[in-house]
């Protein structure tokens, strides 16, 4: 078995005395499917995750090893073997910065403004240019490793192209690629160039089993790929007519069928509950009960994303402040923001955002014995628990998102069951509406209004909805989603 991401489960940073410390992997995708590949069946062992080197710590250890091989460099990588990849500088920029982050990101969270953006030119196909190499190196990093028969999951949008590279070099092996991200619907999805938008989907119909987070998502990749030449639809599969020449294995005319999943990502409730009762969490809960002590709490923890929408759940709490005077005083707003993605100027500029408006409603309402937002711009994350512990409300208002695992790990944490205002644009409201007060993202004024809802809710409907939001929380955590893809595509073998 296999796994391919841009992230790996290790990452290197330069000590003190410039020697490598090696450290744990970062980020959801990464916590969850190390916990998963940890606890995958013994049939599916041994395991190789192929990942990128992110920095110039990580080439270093990459360059020391046998073909990039940590563990076999004698690394602790957690008991899975290790392949990274020494991508150079600039190919990495312009394939993970460029073209995942500022092209298909926006691309998939619908977040450019066309009267403006986006613009391919020149520039656009140098960077295309690198992603194709990008993905390249994958594919053959992944065709080394395998063996004959062996299952491959590939992550997410930063490597679309791998499974159409790999079926080519390596038809022999069961491949598929999961989507962590929205999946834009045609008309939007036809912003990229056409052959660029082609190339993307071509790229992902190489694989066995496409997965999704939820319906919507995989509907919107189906209705785009109806468009495509040789491909037809059908209820969550697509048939696929063999290029010129016949396929290289198999019956060379028959179509490939390739099969679509949605597995909705879940949380480890037992795990994460087990997290807030360590010592650092209850030491940051002491502090955050004494900064809002006497004070309702409404909660958000989140990146410093555009997806996110913090600026509009800034100013829908200005509205609630401005439009129902009464919580003055009564109510504070923590903000638990990650930094995220400072090597783009978007994502700057999006947190000078997040900090001009925090600072105007400190302006408007604070007074000498009353704040009514505390925001923390910083990656803490025992904080970031113990406030999920604490909210009495919690928002989630994304303008668009795969899923949100916040609006999962909320209710599971919640002491005395958090109301839950949520986007119906993220992922999470497919399974949670029905307990969740769904808003739209884009409304200031009815956000304002489902926190009041929220605020005076009865505690007995609050603990009512919080419950049945945490039993959907832990429905599908992350060792089970992953068994279940990996169960899924050697049952089609």
């Amino acid at each position: 078995m296999l796994v391919a991401s841009n992230r790996g489960p290790v990452a290197f940073a330069a000590g003190d005395d410039g020697e490598l410390v090696l450290r744990r992997g970062a980020g959801g995708l990464v916590s969850g499917l190390s916990q998963a590949a940890a606890d995958a069946p013994a049939e599916a062992l041994p395991m190789v995750w192929v990942c990128a080197a992110l920095g110039d710590a990580d080439r270093r250890a990459v360059r020391a090893t046998p073909g990039g091989r940590l563990d076999l460099a004698g690394h602790d990588t957690g008991g899975t073997a290790v392949r990274m990849l020494d991508v150079e500088p600039t190919v990495f920029d312009r394939a993970y910065n460029a073209i995942a982050n500022r092209t298909l990101w926006f691309i998939q969270h619908l977040l450019y403004a066309p009267a403006t953006q986006p613009v391919f030119g020149p520039v656009f196909r140098r960077d295309w240019a690198a992603y194709e190499a990008y993905n390249d190196m994958f594919a053959e990093a992944l065709a080394h490793e395998a063996a004959p028969g062996a299952a491959v999951l590939v992550q997410d949008y930063h490597l679309t192209l791998v499974p159409g590279r790999l079926r080519e070099l390596r038809p022999d092996l069961r491949i598929a690629h999961f989507s962590h991200t929205p999946w834009a619907p045609p008309e939007y999805f036809r912003l990229l160039p056409d052959d660029i938008g082609e190339q993307i989907l071509r790229g992902m119909l190489g694989a066995d089993r496409l997965g999704f987070l939820t319906d919507a998502w995989a509907d919107a990749f189906e209705d785009c790929v109806r468009a495509l030449p040789g491909v037809r639809v059908e209820p969550r599969e697509l048939l696929v007519a063999p290029p010129p020449g016949g396929w290289p294995s198999g019956d060379p005319q028959a179509p490939r069928t390739v099969r679509i999943g949605v597995h909705p990502l879940g949380v480890d409730a037992d795990e994460l509950r087990a997290r807030a009762g360590a010592p650092d969490v209850a030491a940051r809960a002491a502090e955050l009960r004494r900064a809002t002590a006497g004070c309702r709490l409404i909660v958000r923890v989140d990146r410093t994303e555009l997806s996110k929408n913090i600026v509009r759940g800034l100013a829908a709490y200005r509205e609630l402040l401005r439009s129902r005077p009464q919580w003055r005083g009564k109510v504070t707003h923590l903000v638990c923001a990650y930094p995220s993605r400072h090597d783009l100027p978007e994502y700057r500029e999006y947190t000078a955002a997040v900090l001009r408006l925090a600072a105007e409603i400190e302006d408007e309402f604070a007074t000498e014995g009353w704040r009514p937002l505390r925001l923390e711009l910083t990656d803490d994350y025992p904080r970031s628990i113990a406030a999920l512990a604490l909210a009495e409300v919690l928002v989630v208002n994304p303008i668009r998102d795969g899923m949100n695992l916040v609006a999962k790990e909320g209710p599971v944490l919640s002491h005395d069951g958090a109301a839950l205002v949520l986007s119906r644009e993220a992922g999470a409201c497919a399974e949670m509406g029905s307990a969740a007060l769904v808003i739209n993202p884009f409304d200031i004024e009815a956000t304002a209004a489902a926190l009041h809802t929220a605020l005076t809710m009865p505690p007995a409907d609050r603990r009512r909805r919080a419950d049945e939001l945490a039993a959907v929380a832990g429905l599908l955590p992350p060792r089970i989603w992953f068994t279940d893809q990996l169960a899924a595509l050697t049952a089609d073998s």
